[in-house]
């Protein structure tokens, strides 16, 4: 379902599913019935960006034939490791990433204070990765900045931002991948968003994730 107007960059908190992408329609256990906000391939295929970071053929397999769901927790508290936790109180975001068909979950711990923190996970390997809010004349990549709704009802970050950048560098495989997630009309309909951006030395690949609202937790 389309997002609700109290939901914004400044509070993602629910579950989100990511309208499917053209490699799930391949899948013989797909039923299009089942899924019926997801009956329009509104993503674009994660896959190329997969093989850019290196992930192995039968992982994005699985991946491109899941249904994915975010369990979304977005907080205020203080920052976390290696920032000081006597600074200001600053906002969290903490994802918990579910699959269909046998899809082992992730886990993403965001803190929005643009400090470079560890992760590690079983699809990406070793990365660090940051994250703030960010205002679209702060963006200078076109296909990240193109297509967002802007304006007052968008601008709920703690200073009038409408979006939130998130950047991450392997340590491992040489890729960087940076993502704008906000909102945009799609079909008629207001999404959430992400425009990603994946490069490799001279390869790019750049892809947008549409998200359904299924409500809280």
């Amino acid at each position: 379902m389309a997002a609700p107007a109290d939901k914004h960059i400044g509070d993602l908190n629910g579950k989100w599913v990511m309208v499917c992408s053209p490699l799930q329609y391949q899948n013989p256990r797909y039923r299009p019935e089942a899924h019926t906000s997801q009956n329009k391939a509104q993503s674009d295929s994660v896959d190329p960006a997969l093989q850019l970071q290196s992930v192995g053929w039968m992982t994005r397999k699985i991946i491109g034939l899941a249904t994915l769901t975010l369990h979304v927790k977005q907080f205020v508290a203080p920052p976390s490791p290696p920032a000081d936790p006597a600074n200001p109180p600053v906002t969290h975001i903490e994802i918990e990433q579910t699959g269909t068909g046998g899809m082992k979950g992730t886990t993403e711990k965001r803190c929005l204070d643009y400090t470079f923190r560890d992760h590690s996970d079983w699809i990406f390997g070793h990365v660090k990765g940051q994250s703030r809010f960010i205002k679209t004349e702060e963006i200078d990549d076109e296909f990240l900045k193109k297509g967002w709704l802007e304006g007052e009802e968008e601008a709920k970050g703690p200073n009038g931002e409408t979006h939130i950048i998130s950047h991450v560098e392997s340590y491992d495989n040489g890729w960087t991948a940076t993502q704008i997630w906000g909102f945009k009309n799609i079909n008629g309909e207001r999404k959430y968003v992400r425009n990603v951006v994946v490069k490799k030395g001279a390869e790019r690949v750049e892809i947008q994730l549409v998200y359904d609202y299924l409500g809280s937790d």
